[in-house]
């Protein structure tokens, strides 16, 4: 059968048609890369035959009267003189006779069919050579802000793509019957619709999709992890690289707030029944959303003096600049949501007390409680904790001083203990503090870093040093109490642990003193106690983490959900997310039977 939609092929400088019988080429023009026409011949007259943008309407101009719905009864190349007519192929819409044209798609030679009935819109290729195209055009890279200016200013890096890059990428997309990607994302947007709107540059309606089911898509296609999960199911990524589908949805999500199209959703009739949301992170800002669309009355209790959680005091500005963050947040305030800031609840308030105001609570704090390692010197002057130290640039704007208050920690040979994604977000924003050298020291060789490929390439690229398979055993200070050095030990791999990983063992005598005057210790974070201290009744694991149904969020206290990293530990932005809309559904369904109950 022959495949209607070829819209991927919109706007390519590589498009050409050729002769089957001669090989020669038509005579392409374009005017304003919006249409393409080439010229044939009809009872030794000529005739042009327009293209639309998508190949998908031909208007036809002849020297001789040719009215809507005429079918042609042959078709000429200019060249040869030759039939364009296939006697094998007919219209798939009308039955008409079609003409055969050769296109070329990135060295690739494939049969283009069109219906020679005049307002007839039918055209194709075969399903087969559809997929040979799309698997032809390469992945879309990024724009990025040149890796030298980069390491002197906090500005975002990738520059996202424009809307030539934006079609060419959703036009990789095979529009898998059985989709595996949309499994892949932890909050199941529908993928596949969301980039099918791309390449037929409905913008404005791909974020609008989008926003059915996250309502970060400018967050999330920025800082989550897509390549491990979306994008890890992508059928093309078996004999390609996958759809690069973060970067399709950071596009349009950015798309619709430059041009000014946010639109809050509708909001159903108030339930008279309120929420109340622990914490203003990914998950907590999820569930917000989804209650207040469902009619709920919700509040936000945020023990920080700005709203974000995470993505503000822990995501680099030049990662996630915050200013996208206040517009999510301000999304949330025009659907009605309610934000108290400087709330540490547990402290000002109790669960308990929440719950004789608020018919349900969810709890999404985080883990924001730092590890350190238990070291000799950890007490030194100039050892951070990933925490304090991403706390005072980003949500205490230390790089901004003196504008404002926090000035930035500073060191000339920076060392920065850890593997993940936060290591990697300090060790480059140490660097833009105007440290002269930076290394990474982890524990595990290159293969086993827990942080994104992306992440790990930009601070290659901006100069960060890889010391791997290497830990830290003791610092060592100065008469005045400060760090000096790291004494560290050597490491080779193992059997597996429990994560999958080989275990890093020590070698025996193998250590040596590393220079460093500042040391950022990323190892991971644990849960704050506080909260749980008043709340008892609230079920902890023994790692001190909030235990919860899986299938619905509940804790052990009725009416009190939880979700996010409290409950998992460090995970993704999108996984709080996820699990925010899996309390907001349990928690819809529950307090629905209840209005049901006492109405009856």
């Amino acid at each position: 059968m022959l495949e209607q939609d070829v819209r991927y092929l919109k706007y390519k400088t590589y498009l050409s048609f050729y002769c089957p019988h001669c090989s020669n080429t038509f005579n392409v023009e374009r005017k304003h890369e919006r249409s393409l026409i080439f010229n044939a011949r009809y009872k030794n007259k000529d005739l042009v035959l327009k293209l639309s943008p998508f190949l998908d309407v031909f208007d036809i101009k002849a020297s001789i009267p040719i009215k809507k719905g005429d079918v042609l009864d042959d078709l000429l190349c200019p060249q040869c003189k030759k039939s364009l007519i296939d006697p094998d192929v007919k219209c798939g819409e009308c039955g008409s006779n079609v003409g055969k044209a050769i296109i070329s798609a990135y060295a690739k030679l494939i049969p283009f069919y069109f219906c020679l009935k005049h307002g007839c819109e039918w055209h194709g290729i075969t399903k087969e050579d559809e997929k040979k195209i799309k698997l032809k055009i390469p992945r879309q890279a990024m724009p990025e802000q040149d890796q030298k200016l980069r390491i002197d200013n906090f500005q975002e890096v990738p520059y996202g793509y424009t809307s030539e890059l934006a079609l060419l990428e959703a036009g990789r997309c095979l529009q898998c019957k059985k989709p595996k990607c949309v499994e892949g994302c932890p909050v199941n947007v529908d993928i596949p619709t969301f980039v099918a709107l791309v390449a037929e540059e409905k913008f404005d309606a791909a974020a609008k999709k989008i926003k059915e089911t996250n309502v970060l898509p400018s967050v999330c296609g920025r800082v989550c992890p897509q390549e491990s999960q979306c994008e890890a199911k992508c059928i093309l990524g078996i004999k390609d690289e996958p759809v690069a589908i973060g970067r399709l949805e950071r596009f349009v999500a950015d798309y619709e707030r430059k041009m000014d199209l946010v639109k809050i959703p509708e909001i159903m009739n108030n339930t008279n029944q309120k929420i109340a949301v622990i914490g203003s992170g990914p998950g907590g800002l999820t569930i917000a959303a989804d209650m207040r669309k469902l009619g709920y009355e919700v509040t936000i209790f945020e023990a920080l003096h700005e709203t974000g959680g995470v993505l503000t005091y822990g995501i680099p500005e030049f990662r996630l600049p915050k200013s996208i963050v206040q517009f999510e947040i301000d999304y949330l305030k025009k659907m009605g949501c309610r934000i108290e800031l400087n709330h540490v609840i547990g402290n000002i308030l109790t669960i308990d007390e929440l719950l004789e105001h608020f018919d349900s609570v969810y709890i999404g704090v985080g883990a924001g409680l730092p590890w350190f390692m238990g070291l000799e010197g950890e007490s030194l002057g100039n050892i951070f904790s990933a925490n304090e130290f991403l706390t005072r640039m980003n949500l205490m704007k230390a790089y901004r001083f003196p504008e404002y208050d926090t000035p930035m920690p500073k060191g000339n040979i920076v060392a920065v203990i850890g593997g993940g994604n936060v290591a990697m977000d300090c060790a480059r924003t140490a660097l833009r503090t105007g440290a002269v050298e930076v290394t990474i020291v982890y524990r595990r060789s290159r293969n086993e870093l827990p942080a994104r490929s992306e992440e790990v390439h930009h601070a290659d690229e901006e100069g960060i040093k890889f010391r791997l398979l290497t830990s830290p055993v003791r610092y060592i200070g100065t008469d005045t109490s400060l760090v000096k050095g790291m004494e560290c030990i050597k490491m080779e791999l193992g059997e597996p642990d429990s994560s999958g990983r080989r275990r890093p063992v020590p070698i025996e005598n193998s250590n040596f003193t590393l220079d460093c005057d500042m040391v950022i210790v990323a190892v991971g974070n644990g849960p704050n106690p506080i909260i749980f201290q008043s709340t008892p009744d609230v079920k902890l694991n023994k790692r001190g983490y909030v235990e919860v149904n899986p299938k619905t969020n509940e804790t052990s206290k009725e009416f009190v959900y939880s979700g996010g990293d409290i409950v998992t530990g460090s995970a993704t932005v999108i996984e709080a997310m996820g699990a925010g809309r899996i309390a907001a559904n349990a928690m819809h369904k529950k307090l629905s039977a209840l209005r049901k109950k006492k109405n009856v």
